[in-house]
């Protein structure tokens, strides 16, 4: 999973971390608050993960060394912190070197504006703006999310919400497979930009209504509601805070689509929801991470 960056200063570094599982939620906080781009990748072999962020050289060290921390008291796992300089160019070529084109599922194809070739027939194509991608397909919470897609399509849902929606690449998609409106939102200022960017870029705009909003803070959120289909890529502890208001806005016979969350994490998230009432229709995998697929009955 990334998350957006900031626009590009001259001097930019690197700076990551290698931990356990159970630390990675925590450290990928702790970067996120000092980082205008943040991704995490896993060695399996080891079992290790890698948090990397991308940050303006000398920016926010304080508030970084802060947080890093707090990441270490909550998971119990010191590690040093790993930098290197990094040029915007380089950088971005090796972004782009990074994001092929990702087909998912029997019906998308996701790929970045960088990528000039033919698109793939027979699949409903979504392009991100390469340089500010993120939510580009190829994480196993986003893949996880349009298979889910598509196996709740039949249920035609007429109100739909992108909770958390980073590039806005699943509203896009429910936008495209349902021809319906969605509502899309993110606490982050930069990912409602984007948003609506690549919402524009797919011909979609008029489909998009981008939203910044607090979970549920904000009437414009929950006004449309109750929604038929919930979109939640997020983390499994905000996930399984708003449980009890994510419930409250899903319609009777709504559907719930559940991401961002480890294997070892799906458990905790689905007990958190079936206190709600909601029921499990689907758990899908995709290497470490798991999608849940809830109905409200």
């Amino acid at each position: 999973m990334a998350h957006p960056p900031k626009r590009h200063a001259i001097a930019l570094e690197t700076v990551s971390v290698t931990i356990p599982p159970h630390a990675l939620e925590a450290y990928e906080g702790a970067m996120l608050t000092s980082c205008g781009t943040v991704g995490f990748f896993l060695d399996e072999d080891k079992n290790l993960w890698t948090v990397e962020g991308v940050k303006d050289q000398g920016a926010d060290e304080e508030t970084l060394a802060g947080a890093l921390a707090l990441a270490a008291l909550i998971s119990g796992v010191t590690v040093p912190l790993v930098r290197h300089a990094t040029e915007s160019e380089g950088w971005l070529a090796r972004t782009y070197a990074g994001f092929p084109e990702q087909l998912v599922g029997r019906r998308f194809a996701v790929r970045g504006t960088h990528l000039t070739g033919p698109t793939t027939p027979g699949r409903l194509n979504i392009t991100l703006d390469a340089g500010i991608a993120f939510g580009s397909g190829e994480h196993g919470s986003t893949r996880g999310c349009l298979r889910a897609l598509e196996l709740v399509a039949h249920r035609k849902p007429r109100r739909i919400l992108d909770l958390g929606t980073g590039s806005g690449v699943l509203a896009m998609a429910a936008a495209l497979l349902l021809h319906r409106p969605v509502t899309a939102s993110d606490i982050d200022p930069w990912s409602v930009r984007t948003a609506a960017r690549n919402a524009t870029l797919n011909h979609l705009g008029p489909r998009l209504q981008c939203l910044r909003a607090n979970g549920w803070a904000a009437p414009a959120i929950r006004k449309p509601g109750p929604y038929d289909l919930i979109f939640a890529n997020i983390l499994a502890r905000p996930l399984c805070l708003l449980a009890k208001q994510t419930a409250q806005n899903l319609a009777p016979g709504g559907t719930l689509i559940l991401a961002g969350l480890l294997r070892t994490q799906a458990n905790w998230v689905l007990a958190a929801h079936r206190r709600q009432g909601l029921r499990l229709e689907h758990m899908l995998h995709e290497a470490q991470w798991t999608t849940l697929t809830l109905r409200r009955p």
